[in-house]
């Protein structure tokens, strides 16, 4: 039996919208760590434990502008005077931070039934808990609602959820496109890396293409710039999917000034990958949109069921697709 909590219409307010290298909506890590602070709580009271989420956005916002009225936009920021001891202000110095308000629904994935007797107060319990703690380091100020959803039947499941946070948009990991992308590249470039494949999700490229109605003899500059297509079709992305350890797992309180020395640490480097914001009818299968934290090596990424299982391809991409693992995808 499969067993969902869907925390519908989550409003926002400045939450991080930068993540690594790329901006524009919170990491995914974010979510799954929302997600496993709520699981600690429902553990200890309910004995319930999330194992994975997926994530509807249904508005965002960043908070950006341009300050000519044309050209980069910037980030808008805030300068806060700080009262000091001798009740004197002062005003510190703008760090920049990116903030964005935005609207998700949250799919939540459980490992147990929910009895009958416990329904009730597991629905306000989380109504609850859900408002009280960050999302992506902003402030929850609205939850439409917190429902329960079991079945035997995981297409019915799926259909009865997928419809409800319409409209809106699924993401999805589809980083094993990252990787055909490099292959090709490599045929054509053997220096080319998966710097360069990944540039070519996040980057926005033009080039210079000769008319054919033009006569070089008497026009030999006459060009048209054209905007490059992403390397595959789609609502294609980069970001950031999770952490490479750079370093050995050090003894509990070995390393000065940890956020917690009761545990081993670590230094990592961000991960990058490549996802995709999908309709949810485009969606077969809820399982595929769940996304999981999968760690093997040194390796701690956030995967989905696609990286495997393409959705809507055709034939003959489904033909180039092959068996991945985290080691194999050579993140930077």
């Amino acid at each position: 039996m499969s067993n969902y909590i869907l925390l519908e219409h989550i409003k926002v307010q400045n939450a991080n919208c930068i993540a690594g290298f790329t901006y524009g909506f919170p990491a995914i890590t974010h979510f799954l760590g929302y997600t496993h602070a709520l699981s600690r709580k429902l553990q200890q009271q309910f004995g319930i434990e999330l194992t994975g989420c997926a994530v509807v956005c249904h508005q965002h916002q960043v908070q950006a502008y341009q300050p000519g009225g044309w050209g980069d936009y910037v980030f808008a920021l805030t300068r806060n005077p700080l009262i000091l001891k001798s009740g004197k202000a002062e005003t510190a110095p703008i760090v920049e931070e990116g903030r964005m308000h935005l609207t998700v629904s949250l799919i939540l994935e459980s490992s147990k039934a929910f009895s009958g007797a416990q329904q009730q107060q597991l629905v306000e319990t989380l109504t609850v808990l859900a408002q009280r703690q960050k999302l992506a380091g902003g402030q929850v100020i609205c939850l439409k609602g917190v429902s329960l959803y079991s079945d035997d039947d995981e297409q019915v499941l799926s259909r009865k959820l997928l419809r409800k946070v319409l409209p809106g948009f699924v993401l999805t990991d589809r980083s094993e496109l990252l990787k055909q992308h490099c292959q090709r590249l490599i045929a054509t470039n053997p220096n080319a890396t998966m710097l360069d494949a990944w540039l070519d999700f996040a980057a926005l490229t033009y080039q210079a293409v000769t008319p054919e109605n033009v006569d070089l003899s008497t026009e030999p500059n006459a060009v048209e710039w054209v905007r490059v297509p992403k390397p595959d079709k789609g609502y294609l992305v980069p970001i950031t999917t999770g952490y490479k350890a750079i370093s050995a797992l050090y003894p509990a309180g070995a390393v000065a000034n940890s956020r917690d020395p009761q545990y081993p640490f670590c230094f990592v480097e961000s991960a990058y990958g490549v996802g995709q914001w999908l309709s949810p009818h485009r969606v077969p299968d809820l399982r595929d949109v769940i996304w999981r934290y999968r760690q093997q090596g040194p390796w701690y990424l956030c995967t989905t069921n696609t990286s495997q299982n393409a959705l809507k391809l055709h034939p003959e991409q489904e033909a180039a697709l092959v068996e991945l693992t985290e080691t194999e995808l050579t993140y930077f």
